[in-house]
């Protein structure tokens, strides 16, 4: 049943705009479990049809974020925690509204009048990073452990809905220590037979600059989609885009814990693409974190044209083309298919640019041109689905050498974003 405004009205009480991250708009607590029924993506994703095949069970996944609260949807998901971010602010408050919204859209449980997840029975490790909007003492730091400890403590998915900024100077030598520490952890966290997610940025309509870790060579970097398929108008572009996911109007408890509130951005777009992943994994454990990636890629919604798009990469995810239909072939367990001209194992490895001739992810705002492009291929993408049975037909740079050479700015950000079911996911 089409999630229809007249419905959503009924629910809506009134929009509270919040400064820094976007707006929500709140439910009321009594239409909460209405509000749960209608959480489009899942019905996109058809995730009934996906949960008697797979739940996510015995992956971990890595939240790295701004920790989680004990929120009913989350009891007993929350295996592990460790707080890399020191003490708490001055102004005081945990600011973890956050970091519950992304591990909830991961793993939240039915029936807890929250938000629900799309792999409710996956593990949720919860590695707090920061404050809400807000990172101690610069982000990478706190990043690079979070991710190590990933790394060394069970996880095999890490999800990254954050992004640090960064700044172009053709003056920039080597590549300063901060970024080489950050690179470094992702490499080993890669190495260890991880799959990192993590959120490109809301910047498209701005400054699109390329974000870290998002742009760091095999990690997959996530764009946002509507509920047409359309890729969102904030949703920052680039090569570093590798498969996009549901980011508008995503449902989301409320910064005051009181009722549950829609959001959006690439946040919640890379929580929906870890999900994914964690429920492919816990069907097929015995893959590595290649082969479940180059099944994701090969079953994506593609874009129209040239892939990979500079805007939603190889494609929508469509967990259910793998998990219903069978389809994907996971190929070779030790080669990356972001990389695919060199084996992994624990070295530093280089990207091949995935831009269309002519196109750079850091070239500010689109032209008429390229709005057109962003348009067009949303759409191909959305409708792009195969036959079959089942989930056939559902949902759905790297460090530049040379002159220019991309360094951490001295910002980072959440990834939730303000934005106003097709059934050709």
């Amino acid at each position: 049943m089409p999630f229809s405004l007249s419905h959503w009205r009924r629910g809506v009480l009134h929009l509270l705009v919040l400064l820094g991250v976007g707006s929500v708009g709140i439910v009321s607590p009594a239409a909460a479990d209405e509000f749960q029924d209608r959480q489009w993506h899942l019905d996109a994703m058809s995730a009934e049809e996906l949960w008697p095949v797979s739940t996510g069970k015995g992956v971990t996944v890595a939240v790295i974020d701004s920790g989680v609260d004990p929120v009913p949807e989350l009891r007993g998901r929350v295996v592990d925690e460790k707080n890399f971010a020191g003490d708490l602010p001055p102004n005081g408050g945990s600011g973890r509204s956050h970091g519950t919204e992304m591990a909830s859209l991961i793993a939240g449980a039915a029936g807890s009048g929250g938000v629900r997840g799309i792999a409710p029975d996956a593990r949720i490790m919860s590695l707090q990073t920061g404050y809400g909007g807000t990172s101690v003492g610069g982000p990478t730091e706190a990043w690079a452990q979070a991710i190590r400890y990933a790394a060394d403590n069970g996880a095999r998915i890490i999800n990254f809905s954050q992004t640090s900024r960064a700044l172009v100077s053709e003056a920039a030598g080597p590549l300063d220590r901060p970024l080489r520490q950050l690179k470094s952890a992702v490499d080993y966290a890669r190495g260890k037979g991880l799959l990192i997610f993590a959120g490109t940025g809301n910047d498209a309509e701005t400054s699109n600059s390329p974000g870290y870790p998002s742009s760091f060579p095999g990690v997959v970097g996530v764009g946002a989609v509507d509920r047409s398929g359309k890729v969102a108008k904030f949703s920052t572009y680039g090569p570093q885009v590798k498969l996009a996911a549901p980011g508008v109007d995503i449902p989301a408890r409320c910064k005051s814990g009181q009722g549950l509130c829609k959001s959006g951005g690439t946040s919640p777009a890379t929580a929906l693409a870890s999900a994914s992943a964690a429920l492919i994994w816990s069907k097929h454990p015995t893959w590595t974190n290649n082969q479940v990636l180059r099944v994701m890629m090969q079953t994506a919604s593609k874009p129209e044209g040239k892939v990979p798009s500079k805007y939603i990469g190889y494609g929508i995810i469509r967990p259910g083309q793998v998990l219903i239909d069978g389809k994907g072939d996971p190929g070779d367990p030790d080669v990356n298919p972001l990389l695919p001209k060199e084996k992994e194992q624990t070295k530093p490895t280089r990207q091949p640019s995935a831009a269309p001739s002519g196109s750079s992810p850091d070239s500010g705002k689109g032209s008429d041109s390229e709005d057109a492009q962003r348009a067009a291929e949303g759409v191909a993408a959305s409708g792009g689905s195969g036959g079959g049975g089942g989930g056939s037909g559902l949902l759905w740079p790297v460090l530049g050498t040379g002159a220019g050479m991309a360094v951490i700015g001295g910002a980072v950000f959440y990834l939730r974003r303000r934005q106003p079911r097709s059934s050709m996911y």
